[in-house]
């Protein structure tokens, strides 16, 4: 993420900010309305709170720089306006991504801008074309040699699939839902380890502001 071209765009970031903040998802829209709807403002609101807080060297370190009272962690700031709500990070991914849509995809579309996380699509999500970017996510993510590494026999895999493992083990194992989308078929009975988790920004230098 360039997020020093955000900080220098910060104007049209906050004019897309207010457009999410002024039409509020509606169990009227369909589902995959709504759920691009809240996967792409918890993808923006993100960005934002790293914008305001820039530079840091990760999105963990914002929570002891604000030091609000009674909140665990930057994830649970109520930052973010919807309408008349505030909301947290923590509200949009579990009160409302996670307990609204059966839908495992969404960890490899949400970003917590940090290394370990997937990759921020350069597109906004939309509902005519949501099911072709969750399956695109989740193959990039799941493929990607940086955040996970699948042989037959083992596999070392992001912790995301070990904080969430009942979102991916609904219809199945773990195993049968990677092998849906790995390159490499993994054995049943691959031995499963898990990777550390980089919480350093996922930062991207843009060359043009680089300097010798």
């Amino acid at each position: 993420m360039n997020y020093q071209g955000f900080v220098e765009d910060s104007a049209e970031l906050k004019n897309y900010l207010d457009l999410l903040a002024s039409n509020e998802s509606s169990t009227s829209w369909s589902e995959k309305e709504q759920l691009a709807y809240w996967i792409n403002a918890y993808n923006a609101f993100t960005i934002q709170l790293i914008v305001e807080h820039y530079p840091v060297e990760s999105i963990k370190d914002i929570g002891s720089l604000i030091q609000i009272p009674f909140i665990n962690s930057v994830w649970d700031i109520d930052f973010i306006q919807i309408g008349t709500k505030k909301l947290s990070l923590n509200n949009i991914e579990h009160k409302i991504l996670r307990s609204r849509f059966n839908e495992p995809r969404i960890h490899f579309a949400i970003v917590c801008a940090s290394i370990s996380c997937p990759k921020l699509r350069n597109e906004a999500y939309t509902a005519t074309s949501l099911d072709m970017q969750l399956e695109e996510q989740a193959i990039d993510f799941i493929n990607d040699t940086d955040r996970n590494k699948t042989e037959n026999s083992k596999i070392e895999i992001s912790k995301i699939f070990k904080w969430f493992k009942g979102d991916f083990t609904e219809n199945g194992n773990l195993i049968e839902f990677l092998n849906k989308y790995s390159k490499t078929k993994i054995h049943p009975d691959a031995k499963i380890s898990h990777l550390d988790y980089n919480w350093n920004l996922n930062e991207q230098v843009d060359p043009i502001h680089t300097t010798n």
